[in-house]
């Protein structure tokens, strides 16, 4: 997926994809002419051995919003898990916004997910990930087998951000630990050596104010990590608690990173 700046718009450069991706056309929320696309798998989910890569690049001053329509299943596997590599280099003054919806993995699922993120100078990034405990209505809270994240974003300067966690509910080294008592896991990236120091300040404490609010559904915390930038983790009781609280993370962030209005999605 290439996206380049034309005309005073983000639009598709040399794209293409194969089964089981498919790509809707851009959409455009609003007059800043920043380029909305979901990335769709109409197949339904991933299996054991399904190996599925993304190759994103955003342009210099080319603006992205990625989504997805819905969360992305991982099936049983007896053996084989299911790899997702995520490969994305924004260019120079460029903005990507990666928000999908969180990853469902099922009794019995083996799941790795790779994300690597290189930041040209002067280009941000605002990187969300989320991962259930399980199909929680069917009761199958914390009954993968195994789960595997790393995600890493790198700046122009060199600095870097990295998430690297496994999970291994029936393992011998205490399952998922405190966690436990949560059904969702996620973590909300913001980096980029553009934005001035004081900003990002002002972000951090809007951030914690958000997770103060939700306090009781939401457990989270919001640090500066050694990249020019802010990560956030937390845990949430619900769904609804997920999405509300990232709605209020997500709006903050695009207000004070670019002076923008949260965005209102269409999921189809």
């Amino acid at each position: 997926m290439e996206y380049v700046r034309r005309e005073g718009r983000t639009v598709f450069g040399r794209t293409r994809c194969q089964t089981p991706w498919h790509l809707l056309p851009p959409i455009y929320l609003d007059d800043t002419g920043s380029a909305y696309t979901l990335l769709v798998n109409p197949s339904g989910g991933l299996v054991g051995g399904d190996r599925l890569s993304i190759d994103l690049s955003v342009g210099p001053k080319a603006h992205v919003l990625i989504s997805t329509p819905s969360a992305n299943r991982v099936y049983r596997s007896p053996s084989k898990p299911s790899v997702q590599t995520v490969e994305i280099t924004v260019g120079a003054g460029g903005m990507l916004e990666w928000v999908p919806e969180q990853t469902i993995p099922f009794a019995g699922s083996r799941f790795r997910q790779f994300i690597d993120v290189t930041l040209a100078a002067g280009a941000t990034v605002l990187l969300w990930d989320a991962v259930a405990s399980g199909r929680i209505a069917s009761g199958e809270r914390w009954a993968f087998t195994s789960l595997d994240n790393d995600i890493c974003i790198r700046t122009a300067s060199g600095a870097s951000v990295r998430e690297r966690f496994s999970l291994e509910p029936a393992g011998r080294q205490g399952g998922v630990g405190a966690v436990a008592e949560w059904d969702y896991v996620a973590s909300l990236f913001a980096v980029g050596d553009a934005i001035e120091s004081d900003r990002w300040g002002e972000l951090e404490s809007l951030l914690a104010g958000v997770l103060a609010r939700h306090h009781g559904h939401v457990l989270g915390g919001v640090s500066q990590p050694a990249a020019p930038g802010l990560v956030v983790k937390l845990v949430a009781r619900s769904a609804p608690d997920l999405t509300a609280v990232l709605n209020e993370l997500w709006s903050a962030a695009r207000q004070i990173l670019w002076k923008l209005p949260p965005a209102v999605l269409r999921k189809y």
